[in-house]
């Protein structure tokens, strides 16, 4: 684990993007195992799958960097490639890449025994990582092909925190659960987090979900940062004269958005 305050993953004036005109413009970030979730919002085409490809060192930065424990992200050794691995991990819309004929309870335990090899067990039985995501104890004998597409994000998030990764980076996670359990399986997601001292990336156009998880946020648009702090602050921010347009539409759009949770 990284020492407390110092960063796992730091993008410093990042600029990036896939052979055009770049996609991120100037952007810092920094992700401190230990610290409260930190959540990235913008409209479809702002530039966040791109922030979340470019931490993993699958997009090469233009300008700027991105560094792993101070180490440049796209010149590491094979060595710091495989801690890197283990140490970052990510979960993605549909990120869940296990047999579809293993129970959960299979999939589970294989992914703590990887984590125990690799010297990142976490100590947590199968039954406790269920919890965290809000699946029942019953889910653990049924086969991963007959879960549902939120039940699959729900335990591609549970896979994750079994290796107790210093840093997980979240792209879209939750899109196929009901918006009804994400509260719950936010307030899960944090306390593992807190518990197991992992750095959180929450990359999202559900603003709900960001402001219930994250204690920061930031608003991507025009490849770059137009608003951070606590959501409340930022959406409070957009009814200023000179808020940025994407601040502003987010601000007109949350309250409206709020009432699917209630």
């Amino acid at each position: 684990m990284s020492t407390s305050g110092t960063p796992i993953l730091r993008a410093h004036g990042l600029v990036a993007g896939y052979g055009g005109p770049a996609v991120l413009g100037g952007v810092d970030l920094e992700l401190v195992p230990g610290t409260a979730p930190v959540g990235v919002v913008g409209e479809s085409g702002a530039g966040k799958s791109t922030l979340v490809a470019a931490l993993l060192g699958q997009v090469r930065p233009r300008e700027g960097h991105v560094t792993f424990e101070g180490r440049t992200v796209s010149k590491l050794s094979r060595r710091d490639k495989k801690r890197f691995r283990g140490a970052v991990r990510t979960v993605a819309q549909n990120g869940l890449d296990v047999d579809p004929r293993w129970t959960v309870e299979r999939a589970l335990k294989g992914a703590l025994t990887d984590a125990r090899k690799a010297g990142r067990a976490n100590g947590r039985p199968p039954e406790e990582l269920l919890d965290d995501v809000a699946l029942e104890p019953r889910f653990a004998t049924r086969q991963v092909a007959t879960l549902s597409g939120g039940e699959k994000q729900r335990l591609a998030l549970a896979l994750a925190l079994a290796t107790r990764p210093d840093a997980l980076l979240l792209d879209e996670p939750l899109t196929a659960v009901d918006p009804a359990m994400r509260s719950r399986i936010a307030r899960g997601l944090a306390d593992a987090a807190r518990d197991l001292g992992t750095a959180v990336l929450l990359v999202s156009h559900d603003v709900e979900l960001v402001g219930r998880l994250c204690a920061t946020t930031h608003v991507l648009a025009d490849g770059v940062f137009v608003a951070s702090g606590p959501l409340d602050d930022v959406l409070a921010s957009g009814a200023a004269e000179d808020a940025h347009p994407a601040v502003r539409g987010l601000a007109e759009a949350a309250p409206l958005a709020a009432q699917r949770f209630r």
